[in-house]
């Protein structure tokens, strides 16, 4: 679960990509997932973008692609959204995250 700290600077990176998936008139499907699994193993963060012929809404389609790719859903804005996974290897980290705070 993303702090809300670390929820703004994963949307500060996020800025400046490109949407690199595209949900259309099929939405959310097996080449889809697998595309987007691969993305997330090679990036950690991705932006989407769902068309207008999509039959789901912008945040349906990112909460479906980030259950089926084990990420969350950082930011969904207009017609597009922000997915982040953390990568289990530390080696093969590329974000680090803002350290959250113990009580």
């Amino acid at each position: 679960m993303l702090t809300s700290k670390q929820r703004a600077y994963l949307r500060s990176l996020a800025n400046a990509l490109e949407p690199v998936l595209q949900v259309g008139k099929d939405g959310v499907g097996e080449n889809l997932i697998v595309q987007a699994d691969g993305i997330l193993e090679k990036r950690e963060l991705m932006k989407g973008r769902v068309l207008e012929n999509s039959p789901l809404s912008p945040r349906e389609a990112a909460e479906a692609v980030a259950a089926a790719t084990h990420s969350e859903v950082v930011q969904v804005i207009g017609s597009k959204f922000v997915l982040f996974r953390v990568q289990q290897d530390k080696e093969k980290r590329k974000i680090e995250l803002p350290k959250t705070k113990k009580k």
